[in-house]
């Protein structure tokens, strides 16, 4: 089997670059507060790599479960070393584990990518001890999708607070709500850490003399579970921050913003090279409806001189036709006095003649 995985969308893999890295790292390290000496189910484990890490921090055995059979063998090849985990591959709503079997389940981003929630949750009551803890997280709708008109493509039913309340709190009367939000932040913290407590500080940046101590507007909901509130009260609540010790995501996070400036300033040549290039398809317009303007005076005055000519020419026929008239008549009135003198000459030359004045008879 091939057991290598690449990031696609539907589930997080170790190194995949952007805001997801602390998403999804900050989860796993905020439910090691609850493994030490417990037995951990890690339901809809992917890749595996929240199982080892919940294995490292002191649980007596963590078996990650996952449907997917390429996400098993990846998990089990690459940390099947790891003391103390297991994988399996199964249904999160039908596991092969008996009744009351682990005292901590954490299940991530599990809910919104299945229809039957409410088998997930009943599924997960009957492996769970009765002093257990169940620790989920889920994409607050209203922030994740609402609000920024965004749809995700591998999520099959999200939930508003109100449903996730009623959801889990059917089986679960005892719940403690935690947020979450990525965000660049300041951290503040004592040498050699071992703080005894946290200080949460949100501010903005059209106010920053006001400070609220809740983080508003949670991209995500933690919710730690239990049948008894005791549970839940064993750990009080606590401020967590995972801090990106080589600001990683910060860095990728200045060159998406570097490539995006350099994307802005080529769009920005572009725009220029276009609003350019109208102006230019803008004056040859204008010189083509000049061009066409003279070509059409010009075939207007070609017509007109045509038209001009013929009316010459007919003029021109007419006048010599009227000439020739002219010049015939006259040729026939010479003719006709020709013809009327030349026979005057006869009758006056031929007695002439008779009487032997001529020599010659007359024509």
């Amino acid at each position: 089997m091939n057991d290598k995985m690449e990031f696609t969308g539907e589930r997080f893999i170790p190194g995949t670059r952007g805001e997801i890295w602390v998403e999804h790292w900050h989860r796993y390290h905020f439910a090691a507060r609850w493994v030490e000496g417990r037995e951990v189910l890690d339901v809809a484990c992917g890749e595996g790599y929240g199982t080892a890490l919940l294995a490292t921090r002191g649980a007596t055995r963590v078996t990650g479960v996952d449907l997917s059979p390429q996400a098993v063998g990846h998990a089990r090849s690459t940390y099947g070393s790891v003391p103390r985990t297991e994988f399996v591959e199964a249904s999160c709503t039908k596991m092969p584990f008996a009744d009351a079997s682990f005292d901590l389940v954490v299940s991530f981003e599990t809910l919104e990518h299945i229809e039957s929630q409410r088998e997930f949750v009943e599924e997960v009551a009957r492996v769970l001890r009765p002093d257990g803890v169940f620790l989920l997280s889920c994409p607050n709708k209203l922030e994740y999708s609402d609000k920024r008109q965004f749809a995700n493509e591998f999520h099959v039913k999200e939930l508003y607070r109100e449903e996730l309340a009623a959801l889990l709190s059917s089986r679960f009367p005892a719940l403690q709500w935690y947020g979450q939000r990525p965000s660049f932040f300041s951290v503040i913290a004592p040498e050699g850490g071992g703080a005894a407590a946290g200080d949460l500080r949100e501010v903005s940046e059209s106010d920053p003399l006001e400070a609220q101590r809740a983080l508003a507007h949670p991209l995500y909901f933690l919710l730690a579970a239990s049948r008894t509130p005791a549970a839940i009260q064993a750990l009080p609540p606590l401020v967590s921050v995972l801090s990106d010790r080589d600001d990683w995501v910060h860095k990728d996070y200045e060159k998406v913003m570097r490539d995006l400036g350099g994307a802005a300033k080529e769009r920005e040549h572009a725009v220029k090279l276009v609003e350019e290039r109208d102006k230019t398809i803008a004056s040859m317009t204008r010189d083509v409806a000049d061009y066409q303007r003279i070509q059409a005076e010009l075939q207007a005055a070609i017509a007109q001189l045509k038209a001009d000519h013929a009316r010459e020419a007919a003029r021109l026929a007419d006048e010599r036709e009227r000439m020739l008239a002219e010049r015939n008549s006259v040729i026939e009135a010479k003719d006709r006095e020709i013809a009327r003198r030349g026979g005057l000459r006869y009758w006056l030359k031929l007695p002439l003649y008779r009487f032997g004045i001529l020599k010659h008879p007359p024509v």
